[in-house]
């Protein structure tokens, strides 16, 4: 069965801003909620769905993508959409934050987490450093994650032996709810940190924390056109889930260090030509860098300074794999600070001809 339009799934235009996509998806959320529509069983898969339109739609990367090539062009790019509904509000909590002041207000509790069993991993986010090569070719990198990971000897848990008891400050529920008028809102629980539960007594190894810090190696497979900002997801990745839950995700936002050749806009790359009066009054071949070495490009007699020659495809590789963007030589002619006699005589030689 075929997605429907993103576009569509939130009644925007292919036009609106962030802003609007973002207001579109809260009201939507809102209408469609599962605990809003106990009797609707599609609810939640129109719930999910538009959580999907609105986790693409709001990332320039991923809405470019979509506008170009549709729910295909997403495919094999990192985006797999979500799993349950636990899923979504661990990405926009933030937004669900703003809908129920900070708890969910009754609506999802039971289905953001189970008291006392698996949890999923929280999302790790990291960053790495390529050289513009890298960046365009794509590259294999070692990068070193540090988070915290469940402690072994209590399973996660904080408790010798794992032995817990009833939170007696929520009653085993996890929120604590407060009356405001005619609204109840709910908020974690600050004694038992939502879990329900409380150690009977503290694991030694872990101090109750239920977790410790831990660093591994992962491997990052860097595509090819990548570019300053963008971040790549490895799935299951992240910090490793309470209670043998799934793991979170990798997120490993990219830098690209400068590079002294050339200037990146967009696929394409600038590089300032430096030509010599002479070349540019005659014409002349001249080298011009590439990223895979030097080029030979022929410059016509009387160019000017700011004028451009194009070596198209030498660019950038693009990321869905359709060519690469174009080199483009920005000519700077030099002008010499010292002159010998004869160079002076001739140019004033030169300047009288030129005056005739």
């Amino acid at each position: 069965m075929s997605k429907p339009d993103y576009y569509d799934v939130l009644g925007v235009s292919r036009t609106a801003t962030e802003a609007e996509i973002k207001k579109a998806y809260r009201k939507v959320a809102l209408a469609c909620h599962p605990d809003r529509n106990p009797d609707d069983p599609e609810a939640e898969e129109r719930f999910k769905i538009a959580s999907e339109a609105y986790q693409v739609l709001s990332d320039p990367q991923r809405r470019q993508v979509y506008d170009r090539f549709g729910h295909q062009g997403l495919e094999g790019r990192g985006y797999e959409g979500f799993g349950d509904i636990g899923d979504i509000f661990t990405h926009f909590q933030d937004i669900f934050g703003e809908f129920f002041g900070g708890g969910l207000g009754g609506f999802g509790g039971s289905r953001r987490r189970r008291r006392d069993g698996p949890t999923r991993g929280a999302d790790v986010r990291t960053g790495v450093t390529l050289t513009l090569q890298e960046a365009a070719f794509g590259t294999q990198k070692e990068i070193t994650v540090a988070h915290p990971s469940p402690c072994t000897a209590c399973r996660g848990t904080g408790a010798k032996d794992g032995r817990r008891d009833t939170c007696s400050g929520c009653g085993g529920r996890g929120q604590v709810a407060h009356a405001h008028g005619a609204f109840v809102l709910t908020t974690t629980c600050a004694q038992c940190g939502g879990e329900g539960m409380i150690a009977a007594e503290r694991c030694a190894e872990c101090r109750g924390r239920g977790e410790l810090p831990s660093e591994r190696t992962v491997r990052l497979t860097v595509p090819a056109g990548v570019d300053e900002g963008q971040t790549l997801r490895l799935t299951n990745q992240g910090q490793q889930g309470r209670m043998n839950g799934p793991p979170g995700h990798l997120y490993v936002t990219v830098q690209v260090e400068p590079d002294e050749r050339f200037t990146r806009d967009g696929y394409d790359l600038v590089h300032e030509l430096h030509v010599t009066f002479p070349q540019a009054a005659l014409g002349a071949d001249v080298p011009v860098p590439t990223l895979e070495g030097e080029e030979t490009i022929q410059i016509p007699a009387g160019l000017q300074p700011g004028d451009t020659m194009v070596v198209e495809g030498a660019g950038i590789p693009r990321l869905d794999g359709r060519g690469r963007g174009d080199l483009i030589a920005v000519v700077q002619v030099d002008v010499p600070k010292k002159l010998s006699r004869r160079a002076k005589k001739l140019l004033q030689e030169l300047a009288e001809m030129l005056g005739e």
